[in-house]
């Protein structure tokens, strides 16, 4: 940016600091007391919020399914384009920018922020319902029907079923989620390291709006994105709470009520807090490279142990039926499987929407010094084959199981259940079991400290040195509206946590989609390939 430009930034700058605080006034206070009115609202009124939690989410997967779809394949071409194109050579934070963490340290914390919870969940759940349905079966789970068209395969082959399960899975979690993140980190970045803006939404859209970005436009756009943060996340804990005490109850007979609930989001709350209070680097970085060491040898755990040959077929034959596959399932128009578009691959977008606020504003913090080409490679094509390989090691050995044995107890077991139900067939299932359970936990809380970080980032006008105090707030109501999700919701507690992430995804979807352009003008604009 000119110089003149910075001065009308630093002069346009709202920050004020009441009761020690450092906060952007109308966004904190905005989004602040909202989410305590949801809270208020939703616990004074449980029965009508549980009826439209329960309407809310079909009600927008079904209407937008094409607008998510499209949008998502706009955000892959818009990353291969730029990664191909002289853009690629531009460096995050200047031509002499040099990168703040190694690559294993840096992979650590963008895959545990970015889908850690996720992948512990339905790594083999939902490889499971997908092959179950291409076999001809229609299955409801939690509200989503499992039912699509197989692509061609024939209902009753094993093996096609199989390879389209994996594809189907591998689909909703590579190239597509990542490229929703890596559009938001891109832009994140380049703005704030190449052009001195501050760290927030906003300032990805400066090309676009001018000087309004620190006016009531900018406003609203950090303001969604916090709404978008806290209930994706949410989503996740809500996720995660679900897992980890099944697990609990798998493992100790523990109960699995309201009141455990409630406990097990208070403790691992807790936790979060102290990793927030040891900051980035003492914090989130140490419990991401602990994980994901504990990831991985739990992954090399059941190759060595489980189906190893049927392990590596599925691994293969899902990658190959995936890139032969993608574009058919990437279409948003003229499909037969509405029940797979609409209710697994449209809350799964607007899913991963709702966190890429949260995941791109994180990943950026961490990218300094990687030109725009490695950063895509890294963060888009990486993720894509560790999800290939978890898929078909975690899917691929209960699909084994539920084939050597059509009553493999992992068959019929509940969605939080099955990675526990598959685990127990191999050795040291206890301990594995165990293993499951503190990987959830741990991707809880490196989700939960992350996502306070870039809240209260974006509510302090950008600025990464806000007072701890305001991270511990926004870390407190994020474990308080995952608890309250999951209690109106009841039997259907998932539903609600669901609608809440496609109800935030839906608008926010809307401000990627300029986000793009905005990136495009600034790249042209303020760098030189």
């Amino acid at each position: 940016m000119s110089e003149e430009e910075n001065s009308q930034y630093e002069i346009g700058q709202d920050n004020i600091s009441p009761f020690g605080l450092d906060i952007h006034n109308p966004v904190f206070l905005i989004s602040g007391l909202s989410i305590v009115v949801f809270v208020l609202i939703t616990l004074m009124f449980q029965q009508g919020a549980t009826e439209f939690f329960g309407w809310l989410r079909p009600a927008l997967t079904s209407t937008f399914d094409w607008f998510f779809l499209s949008a998502a394949n706009i955000f892959v071409i818009f990353c291969i384009v730029l990664m191909v194109t002289p853009m690629g050579k531009i460096r995050l934070g200047g031509e002499d920018a040099t990168a703040d963490y190694s690559y294993l340290g840096w992979f650590a914390m963008l895959f545990a922020a970015g889908m850690g919870i996720g992948l512990m969940f339905f790594g083999v759940s939902e490889p499971m319902s997908h092959y179950a349905s291409s076999m001809g079966g229609t299955t409801v789970v939690d509200g989503l029907r499992t039912d699509w068209a197989p692509l061609g395969a024939a209902a009753g082959d094993g093996e096609g079923a199989r390879n389209l399960g994996m594809a189907a899975t591998i689909f909703h979690w590579a190239l597509h989620p990542w490229a929703i993140y890596a559009v938001v980190a891109l832009a994140l970045a380049f703005f704030s390291f190449n052009c001195n803006l501050p760290l927030t939404l906003r300032s990805a859209f400066y090309p676009l709006l001018g000087e309004r970005v620190w006016g009531w436009p900018g406003h609203l756009i950090d303001i969604m994105a916090v709404f978008a943060t806290l209930f994706g996340i949410a989503t996740s804990l809500g996720f995660g709470t679900e897992q980890a005490l099944a697990g609990f109850n798998f493992l100790f007979g523990w109960g699995t009520g309201n009141v455990a609930k409630v406990l097990l989001i208070t403790i691992i709350t807790s936790m979060a807090l102290i990793s927030v209070l040891r900051g980035l680097d003492g914090g989130v970085k140490v419990l991401s490279e602990i994980n994901i060491g504990l990831a991985l040898l739990l992954l090399v755990f059941v190759i060595v142990v489980g189906p190893t040959a049927a392990i590596f077929d599925s691994i293969f034959s899902g990658a190959a039926a995936y890139v032969a596959n993608v574009i058919p399932l990437s279409m948003p128009f003229g499909r037969e499987d509405a029940n797979f578009s609409q209710g697994w691959t449209s809350f799964y977008w607007a899913w991963w929407i709702s966190w890429s606020p949260f995941v791109g504003m994180f990943i950026a913090r961490v990218s300094r010094g990687r030109t725009l080409r490695e950063f895509i490679f890294c963060v888009i094509l990486i993720p894509t084959v560790v999800t290939m390989v978890w898929m078909g090691a975690f899917g691929g050995t209960a699909i084994a199981q539920v084939v050597a044995d059509a009553a493999a107890p992992v068959k019929a077991a509940a969605l939080e259940l099955k990675l526990f139900e598959m685990l127990k067939p191999l050795p040291l299932a206890s301990v594995t079991s165990f293993v499951g359970i503190v990987l959830v936990l741990v991707f809880f809380v490196t989700s939960s400290d992350s996502a306070s970080l870039v809240i209260d980032t974006i509510t302090a006008g950008g600025k990464t040195d806000a007072p701890v105090s305001q991270r511990v707030f926004w870390c407190v109501f994020e474990g308080l509206v995952a608890a309250v999700l999951l209690l109106v919701g009841g039997k259907e507690s998932l539903n609600a946590l669901q609608a809440m992430a496609v109800s935030t995804g839906f608008p926010f979807t809307i401000v990627l989609l300029f986000m793009c352009v905005s990136l495009y003008l600034g790249l042209r604009k303020y760098s030189k390939p």
